[in-house]
């Protein structure tokens, strides 16, 4: 007797300049997919995988790595992650939250550092193998309000850019949401986290339906 394919599961990635609240937001919407009885697979970029977490320490702290180089290195992360979580957990069924994707890597290596956009969007689809979510929550606001609610951690060497790096990358991720509106969903990442976190699921019901 044959069984049916478990339906794909949905695949949702929070985007944002630093302090924005991603790793909250998408701790949130994983909470309420397993609530209402999605099985979920929560990762991160870098990270996920033991490549991922080599790299993200590196990337992080290491000395001098070149925006070529930092564009590979996050790629050979997301290899990993896509090959051996997000596409599997998909296949089986599950929803996955991702914080950051592909998209990060267009706004800070590409308007931040200015990596060639071809090039970055090559291997951002040899890494993925073409896989893109069906939602990208990007959680915007003034850089320097994300980074005066991370006042008194240690920054990281990306962290560490200054005030125009950071502008340039909240302007590749806004670019980049004019670009697709029907994907993306924008919002003010000042706005109280119940009503972001209420203004997320909505978006994911929507699309759970048409699934």
């Amino acid at each position: 007797m044959s069984t049916e394919p478990a339906p794909r599961g949905i695949f949702v990635v929070f985007e944002g300049v630093e302090g924005g609240g991603k790793s909250t937001q998408c701790a949130i919407l994983t909470q309420r997919l397993a609530d209402a009885g999605h099985e979920v697979t929560q990762t991160i970029e870098p990270g996920g995988t033991p490549t991922g977490e080599r790299v993200r320490e590196w990337v992080k702290t290491g000395e001098g790595l070149t925006p070529t180089a930092e564009l590979f290195l996050f790629n050979a992360a997301r290899a990993a992650l896509v090959e051996t979580v997000i596409a599997p957990a998909l296949d089986s069924g599950h929803c996955v939250v991702c914080d950051r994707y592909v998209y990060s890597t267009v706004a800070y290596q590409g308007f931040a550092r200015g990596v060639d956009q071809m090039t970055i969007a090559t291997l951002n689809t040899v890494a993925t193998g073409g896989l893109e979510p069906d939602i990208v929550v990007l959680l915007d606001l003034p850089p320097n309000e994300g980074f005066g609610r991370k006042a008194g951690t240690a920054l990281d060497r990306i962290e560490l850019e200054d005030s125009d790096f950071h502008l340039r990358v909240r302007q590749g991720y806004l670019e980049q949401a004019q670009r697709d509106p029907d994907r993306w969903l924008v919002l003010d990442a000042t706005l109280p986290e119940s009503e972001l976190g209420d203004a997320i699921w909505d978006r994911v019901s929507a699309v759970l339906g048409r699934t």
